[in-house]
């Protein structure tokens, strides 16, 4: 049985949903996954690198202390309480920006991101949809939707068989199908979130449409109420500070009535109200409860549902809560199904929190969506309305723009699920959208700097994300590198505005010192014309205070001046914003002289310093190396092509005797007749293969750059190297299952060389795989992926929270990582690839194809 099927395997049922598609990530709400892996520590750590690495862990314990003890705040890395992996997330609720709530696949409501860039991971045991189901006016079954056996609330109908029901997740939608054991009624709970391509408005509101489609199978006429309860919080200690409250609402505009609850959690900071609605339509009854207690028996709300399929509907607030006690709500729609029938019924969660705060609290951001409906904290029943009366439009062209690639059938089907379900760390990244307040210090010097920034900013707002949900950095530039590709295909104008700030962070300095905890030397903070490592920590003061990330100090590394290069020039080509590349075009220039420095002999070719100076930091580089060397080379050959296009020849005469005395330093130190070598270095590992080597050649062919006249790395040895890790980094590496390991020795075994050369990188993968399709390498690209995906979401039961890191064996490192959003370079590999394919084909199109040359014209079909 294929690990597909084992997700199914419980499967007891024979119901197939309402409208569920064939593509998708699926799972019985029985399923157990049997591998249960841990997350990386010390004990995993070999003798040789603990002893290598003590002086690190001895001033990381140290400043763990002060920042825990005496600062009262979280580390940004907390290697002291990883998170535990829970086998359990499915697709997170809301748009982006706006906070996020994740339910599980089994339909706990059980991650919760509403304070910015904070996450808390648990359970509201409450929070649950319940069915009751009446024939000739008795309640015949009442269930609550949940597998579970909690130790509260124990007067309601726990444990649903999860053998007769299954979670599909497509996002940003998701589907839960429960077959009813006697009851001949199957139910369709559809989970819609506005994440839409390129729409700057819907796709930032904090809100889930949760649409119930009722399939009536008996020969009897039957009334079916779904009720959805929830507590006034998120699980955290606030929700028993006292003094939250609720009401009921209604809103009827434009001939749509939606009737709900309002949670109001009145907190001192951050103060938000959770929005319970259900659309009123013919035939569809609406009540509510306007309070119970979730931590009683829940008697009353239980026997007032079953009495009659209604709850009281008690009008008028509810009274303030009080300290140490919880509150929650409920609301229940239902409607009469005839035999044989169908019935739909409408529910919305919003939840509304307008102006935030950040953990140090000197600013104050309003949320992106508020630009539509206000920052006074009373819009969560206008969102309600909103989402019940638009979703359907949502899912119009959610479907229009996923239909094309899953219709697809040359693309393989854990490919379509694997490209959306990733996409949803673009909301669930701790993400922030807001709105730039006045008197800030970035875009005080964009003004100054970069004339087109501020109509940018004012225009979209400013976007940020983590690096990971346990790596807590805003915009981590060096990983953002790869995620990048999802944000400028799908929302290219939130890639244009990081841009922007990034430039802004480019021109600032901070010349406090802090003490960098690799080395225990003592630099400033930020120094001018490089790059930060990440624009902060959201519990301190993001974008006014830059680089959270306290390892190195990474005014030194060599990849995050480079990387910026490379992005501008991407973006303006998949973009053709002139305005943008005029504006950073002085920043790239600043950027890459800075770098020059790094050629201390003058051949072209930077080299690294001897310390893990670039993305993989614990992974040291010395000399010129594959990585950043031809991350060097791709950025100096873009700085030809900007020039070229701005008519900066000066800059372009310089860069292109950098580029020819570069590329032939490149192949004479690195080439080795079948791969380019680690680095240059003295160490044993010097010739390891590394699985990211074509770093820099894989922007290139993103740009369509790469070929011909551009060429910078000789195809055959692009092409020999891409087939090395091939054979060795993937297919000798735990059977060919896992994806390419990050270092393989050229005798076949696994680089343990360093802590993270024995790592799988996931976000490395997909853009190693969509360089292998670059170059025609189609079917060797997706077995290289789809070892990644197989592993994370069918074998390790990492849905919805793909890490940055796994091993062959045991752990895995940081859990819900952005770097895996790299998956849409092998889509953009994929149509690039296929509209070369088809110009090939089309008479007058020869100037199109020679800008893109070099992709492979013969289609070839890829096997599942």
């Amino acid at each position: 049985m294929d690990s597909t099927a084992q997700l199914m395997a419980a499967f007891q049922g024979t119901a197939t949903g309402v409208g569920v598609p064939g593509h998708g990530w699926r799972i019985c709400l029985a399923h157990e996954f049997q591998e249960k892996r841990k997350p990386f520590q010390i004990a995993n750590v070999s003798p040789y690198h603990v002893v290598s690495h003590l002086p690190l862990g001895i001033r990381y314990l140290v400043w763990w202390c002060r920042k825990t003890y005496m600062e009262k705040k979280a580390p940004f890395i907390d290697m002291m309480n990883s998170v535990p992996l829970r086998q359990m997330y499915g697709a997170p609720l809301g748009g982006i920006g706006g906070g996020t709530i994740t339910r599980g696949w089994r339909g706990e409501f059980c991650r919760w991101q509403l304070n910015p860039g904070i996450y808390h991971y648990k359970t509201v045991v409450e929070n649950q949809f319940t069915v009751c189901i009446r024939r000739r006016g008795q309640t015949v079954y009442q269930q609550v939707l949940s597998i579970e056996h909690p130790h509260t609330l124990q007067s309601w109908n726990w444990g649903y068989c999860g053998n007769q029901a299954f979670y599909h997740a497509l996002y940003p939608r998701a589907w839960h199908v429960y077959q009813l054991p006697g009851q001949n009624i199957t139910l369709t709970c559809r989970q819609v979130s506005p994440i839409i391509p390129d729409n700057y408005k819907d796709s930032s509101l904090p809100l889930a449409v949760l649409v119930w489609d009722v399939e009536n199978s008996s020969d009897e006429e039957t009334e079916v109420t779904i009720m959805f309860s929830m507590r006034n919080g998120s699980g955290a200690k606030s929700d028993q500070a006292g003094s939250h409250w609720n009401e009921p609402f209604h809103v009827h505009r434009e001939g749509e009535p939606v009737t709900g609850i309002l949670l109001h959690h009145c907190t001192s900071t951050n103060p938000f109200t959770l929005g319970v609605g259900a659309r009123e339509t013919t035939g569809v009854h609406v009540s509510h409860c306007t309070e119970f207690d979730p931590a009683g028996l829940g008697q009353e709300i239980w026997t007032d549902l079953l009495e009659d399929g209604r709850l009281n509907s008690i009008q008028g607030p509810s009274t303030p809560s009080v300290k140490g006690k919880k509150t929650a709500a409920a609301v229940a729609a239902g409607c009469t199904v005839p035999p044989a029938g169908q019935a739909t019924l409408e529910f919305c969660l919003s939840w509304d929190m307008p102006r935030i705060r950040f953990g140090s609290g000197e600013k104050e951001y309003s949320r992106r969506y508020t630009r539509f409906f206000g920052s006074e904290g009373d819009a969560a029943a206008a969102l309600c309305h909103y989402g019940l009366t638009h979703y359907r439009n949502w899912e119009e062209q959610i479907q229009k723009w996923q239909e094309p690639i899953l219709q697809d059938e040359d693309l393989p089907s854990w490919y379509k699920s694997a490209l959306f379900n990733e996409l949803y760390f673009v909301a669930d990244g701790g993400t922030v959208w807001v709105e730039v307040p006045v008197d800030d210090k970035l875009m005080n010097i964009g003004e100054k700097c970069l004339p087109g920034m501020k109509a940018i900013l004012r225009e979209y707002g400013r976007f940020a994300y983590l690096e990971g949900q346990e790596y807590r950095m805003y915009n981590t530039y060096d990983v953002h590198f790869y995620a990048s590709f999802a944000l400028v295909m799908l929302w290219h104008q939130l890639q244009i505005s990081l841009q922007y700030d990034m430039a802004a962070a480019v021109l600032q300095e901070d010349l406090q010192r802090t003490k960098y905890l690799m080395s225990g030397s003592v630099a400033p903070i930020k120094t001018k014309n490089v790059v930060p490592h990440d624009v902060g920590d959201p519990d301190d003061d993001p974008w006014q205070k830059l680089n959270a990330y306290l390892i190195h100090d990474t005014a030194h590394w060599k990849d995050l001046n480079l990387k910026f290069v490379l992005q501008v020039y991407r973006d303006y080509h998949m973009t053709k914003n002139a305005t943008y590349l005029r504006d950073l075009w002085p920043v790239c220039q600043n950027v890459m002289d800075i770098t020059l420095k790094f050629d201390q002999d003058g051949d072209g070719l930077i080299e690294n310093s001897g310390f893990a100076d670039q993305t993989y930091d614990g992974w040291v580089m010395t000399g010129p190396s594959a990585y950043c060397g031809g991350l060097w080379l791709a950025a100096v050959c873009m700085m030809c092509q900007m020039a070229g296009i701005l008519s900066d020849s000066p800059v372009y005469n310089k860069f292109s005797a950098i580029l020819n005395k570069g590329k032939e330093a490149f192949e004479k130190k690195l080439w080795n007749g079948k791969y380019y070598n680690f680095d240059c270095g003295d160490q044993s590992y010097f010739n390891s293969i590394m699985s990211d080597q074509c770093a820099g050649h894989w922007f290139l062919r993103a740009c369509c750059l790469g070929r011909a006249q551009t060429e910078v790395f000789p195809n055959a040895h692009i092409v020999s190297a891409l087939r090395t890790i091939f054979e060795l980094n993937v297919k000798q590496f735990a059977e060919g299952q896992m994806g390419a390991v990050n270092g393989m020795r050229p005798d076949g075994s696994v680089d343990t060389s360093s802590v993270q050369s024995d790592e799988v990188w996931v976000g490395v993968v997909y853009g190693l795989a969509a360089t292998m399709i670059h170059e025609g390498l189609v079917q060797e690209g997706f077995v290289t992926a789809e070892g990644c995906y197989r592993t994370v979401w069918e074998r390790l039961g990492m849905s919805f929270q793909t890490p940055e890191a796994y091993c062959e064996k045991n752990v895995f490192r940081s859990l819900a990582y952005m770097r895996p959003l790299s998956i849409w370079a092998m889509q953009l590999a994929i149509k690039e690839r296929a509209e070369n394919q088809s110009l090939n084909h089309v008479p007058g199109e020869a100037k199109i194809v020679q800008d893109c040359e070099g992709y492979p014209s013969v289609k070839e079909k890829t096997a599942e």
